[in-house]
């Protein structure tokens, strides 16, 4: 059986990164698709793509700058190899599995092995490419986008059919994998299924009442916006299993959700989407002290007497039939026939701007962020934020990723305190600094992103420690500025965090062209200067 060798794809990556033209790029890549076996092809994506592993993977490669460094230096002199088989492009993704399954006791020791065995059998340039590959910066111009468009070209369907199905399967590799072995069939046919989580569909930002009801209709369905984890729920009879926003499945966590399912949920097969809130009290929690429930395998007497409660607000799957599709109107009969009305989200349908303005002061005043806005004819799209739905809270906050940090000075120069925070800029699949800040975390939280931004880093200059892009925060701040700083083209004007998203994905964060409505939106309160 022909295999590929590793080689040919480093060269493939090789000529990617000097093809500027993206007809070209796609062109590169169909062909090299085509030729592929079909059990190469999730490897090959993903090593592209620099996503090792999907999403939903409870793995990670736990590979940081230290231990790579600390690998390199071991490394025999390439002439003094006397036997050299070069390796398959499948010897090279078996290598890198074997090193994201090594846990426990000994794991490092174990994961130092592995990668040197990888890195002994590589040219050079093979080295650097599978160092690309695992810090997820490959450089070579090829977006998620862009390997869309190539599936597209290899089935010989549209970009819309393609996208569809990245929706339900959100692995880009074993979207190819569909794609080169069963053709625009099989993408057809890609959809929702029990147990196989999607991301979730996202919301823009609104900034009033009276602009929700410009922008959704005369009638609209407000619901209250809880300060929780967003959670997917999987049912089928006895079986539950739940999920983050990440794709992480958390079930055996959390068994007392399991229970809340169990008991108030009257169907056979269902998927869910809510919002999970921890109580104390009778009080909602920060979002920051829910999330410390989830990372503690000991709970503190306080955490310990934490109760969680859902509040489920969407249903995408009902008894074998697939409810993406169908209305939000529609949809919400069928989750108010099948869920008890204690755990579903706090709603009303208005065209009243005061009802709606009343009912977003009793949430605040309950506790709650603010209020969702969705359109009553609006279709679920996976993945995607769509401007059917709309997010109102009394602060404009969005969120970012941390790209680089800087060691702080007097009290924190023990710790990694001011942060290089970046949009997502969706037409090329960068991150772009839009300004840096050091406030806003406690001296707990200091110390712990410290230590998760050392494992993370890629890089260094005298001032500054450059990291993999993982951390979500979410950042409030005064106004939006013109900023020929950064790349980006804006800056923050005093950027404050409100609070770490461990449940966000760096792909989740605001986007470049958010931001910039978010600075056009400044105008209709201030008056322009210049354009």
């Amino acid at each position: 059986m022909h295999r590929t060798l590793f080689n040919d794809l480093v060269e493939l990556c090789r000529i990617l990164e000097r093809t500027r033209s993206r007809t070209e790029k796609i062109a590169l890549l169909v062909r090299f698709l085509d030729k592929l076996g079909e059990d190469e092809v999730i490897p090959a994506v993903r090593i592209l793509s620099g996503k090792l592993l999907p999403e939903y993977s409870s793995r990670s490669l736990e590979v940081g700058i230290t231990l790579i460094r600390r690998v390199l230096r071991t490394l025999p002199d390439r002439g003094l190899i006397l036997e050299h088989r070069p390796m398959t492009i499948l010897e090279v993704y078996e290598l890198l599995n074997r090193i994201a399954k090594a846990c426990g006791e000994g794991s490092r020791k174990r994961k130092e092995r592995l990668l040197t065995a990888l890195l002994t059998r590589l040219s050079n340039t093979e080295r650097e490419y599978v160092l690309r590959s695992i810090f997820g910066e490959m450089r070579i111009g090829v977006s998620t986008g862009l390997l869309l468009e190539a599936i597209a070209r290899l089935t010989g369907s549209s970009i819309e059919c393609v996208k569809r199905a990245y929706m339900y399967t959100p692995d880009i590799g074993e979207l190819a994998s569909i794609a080169k072995i069963n053709g625009i069939d099989g993408l057809r046919r890609t959809t929702l299924s029990l147990f196989r989580p999607i991301r979730p569909m996202l919301a823009e930002i609104c900034y009033s009442i009276r602009e929700a009801l410009r922008e959704l209709g005369s009638i609209v369905a407000f619901e209250y916006k809880y300060d929780g984890v967003r959670i997917q729920v999987h049912k089928k009879n006895k079986k539950v299993r739940i999920y983050t926003r990440r794709l992480s499945d958390i079930t055996e966590g959390i068994p007392e959700l399991v229970e809340i399912v169990l008991d108030n949920i009257k169907c056979d097969e269902i998927i869910l989407d809510g919002e999970l809130v921890g109580y104390i009290d009778n009080k909602p929690v920060r979002f920051q002290d829910l999330m410390r429930r989830f990372r503690r395998e000991k709970l503190s007497k306080d955490l310990g007497s934490m109760n969680l409660l859902p509040y489920f607000f969407d249903v995408l799957y009902y008894n074998g039939r697939v409810l993406t599709d169908i209305s939000y109107e529609n949809r919400w009969g069928i989750l108010e026939k099948v869920v008890d009305e204690g755990i579903l989200a706090n709603r009303i349908v208005t065209k009243d701007m005061n009802a709606a303005k009343d009912f977003l002061k009793r949430a605040e005043e309950e506790g709650h962020e603010g209020l969702m806005a969705k359109r009553l004819d609006s279709i679920y799209t996976p993945g995607v934020r769509a401007k059917t739905w709309l997010k109102i809270k009394k602060a404009i906050t969005i969120d970012l990723v941390i790209v680089g940090a800087e060691w702080g000075h007097g009290r924190r120069s023990r710790w990694l305190s001011n942060y290089y925070l970046a949009v997502w800029n969706d037409s090329n699949d960068e991150f772009l600094v839009v300004g840096k800040t050091f406030k806003g975390l406690t001296d707990e939280e200091f110390e712990e992103m410290t230590k998760r931004l050392l494992k993370l880093k890629v890089g260094e200059t005298e001032r500054v420690i450059w990291v993999k892009p993982k951390i979500v925060v979410e950042v409030a701040f005064n106004e939006v500025q013109r900023s020929p700083k950064y790349k980006s083209g804006y800056a923050l004007r005093f950027a404050r965090i409100t609070r770490i998203r461990y449940d966000k994905s760096p792909e989740e964060v605001t986007t470049l062209r958010e931001l910039g409505r978010i600075y056009e939106e400044q105008f209709k309160r201030k008056a322009r200067l210049n354009k």
